[in-house]
């Protein structure tokens, strides 16, 4: 299989700032060549001490470095319409892509994956998954926090994970490692994230059942969406409790839903901003007027106000 691995490192928290970046080429599940440039960026000479203690790379060490906008010539032929992995690829490619707007470049085609994803999806069970773990557990040695290092790093322990699952294409990457591709484009961008596959609940008995239902309260014949996760229950379990009241509960967000109950985001699914695609849409129409309202998970508590005991609920309706 045919890949490029990607990193980078950043001068400061603004992920606008990258010092360095790393490129590693891999043809026909052999690592081919390492390529990193300096990079002298936009915020030069100020960068966040914090930054130079991971990667140890200060202002004099890119003062005769070119700006991204001058790499970029270089480095984009290198990579467009490539399959890309990054390892935690949410940051590298919110660098990638905040730096190109900075420069007001367009995006490159390309499709990507998130080892670190990949890793969780292959290797279940582990205390950690950051790069260096990962690498520590699968004997691969490196200088940690260069760009270089890392994609090189990066490519070995994907390669390590294809060879344990037999993945020779894209397709047996997202069936085998159940990872839902990303991609980046001019006209679009997606992230990768993890391929879902699950069955939906059948609440058929619960929406049949009306002797619970409550006329009272703000959800009875509404329409009802949840999205993210719930700490205090299962999402299915709040999903009962609308029905059992006399809700109604649907999977996305339209022009007949009522009511939007947020949980907590898993920042590997969602947008820099910590919102689903539910959420933003949700925004977007009560914006617009709609008759919607947007509810966190106290807000969803306080509403059904504790009448509903778990214990007691479980043994009504099971």
């Amino acid at each position: 299989m045919d890949f490029v691995t990607i990193d980078f490192e950043t001068a400061a928290a603004d992920r606008s700032s990258p010092c360095e970046i790393g490129l590693t080429f891999v043809e026909n599940n052999q690592i081919i060549r390492t390529i990193s440039w300096l990079i002298k960026p936009h915020c030069y000479p100020n960068f966040d001490y914090f930054n130079i203690l991971i990667h140890g790379i200060t202002p004099d060490m890119v003062d005769h470095a070119a700006e991204f906008n001058e790499i970029w010539k270089e480095i984009h032929p290198l990579i467009e319409g490539k399959l890309l992995f990054a390892h935690n690829a949410s940051f590298d490619f919110s660098v990638l892509r905040k730096t190109l707007d900075v420069y007001d470049l367009p995006y490159p085609n390309i499709t990507y994956a998130c080892s670190y994803i990949m890793a969780k999806n292959i290797w279940t069970g582990l205390s950690s998954y950051n790069l260096k773990s990962l690498c520590n557990q699968h004997h691969i040695q490196f200088d940690h926090h260069r760009a270089a290092a890392d994609s090189k790093a990066t490519a070995e322990l994907i390669l390590i994970g294809l060879m344990e699952l037999d993945i020779v294409d894209h397709d047996g990457l997202r069936v085998k490692s159940r990872l839902d591709l990303g991609n980046l484009s001019a006209a679009s961008y997606r992230p990768c994230r993890t391929l879902r596959t699950y069955a939906k609940p059948d609440f058929s008995a619960v929406a049949d059942n009306t002797s619970h239902h409550d006329a009272d309260s703000p959800f009875y014949q509404r329409h009802v969406v949840f999205t993210g996760k719930l700490s205090s229950m299962e999402r299915s379990f709040a999903q009962k409790i609308v029905l059992t009241i006399g809700g109604r509960i649907t999977d996305g967000v339209t022009r007949d839903t009522n009511y939007l109950i947020v949980g907590h985001q898993d920042y590997r699914y969602v947008g820099e901003d910590g919102m689903s695609s539910k959420q933003k849409k949700a925004i977007a129409m009560v914006n617009t007027g709609a008759d919607l309202e947007i509810l966190s998970e106290d807000d969803f508590l306080k509403s059904v106000d504790g009448k509903w005991d778990k214990i007691t609920f479980e043994t009504q309706l099971t």
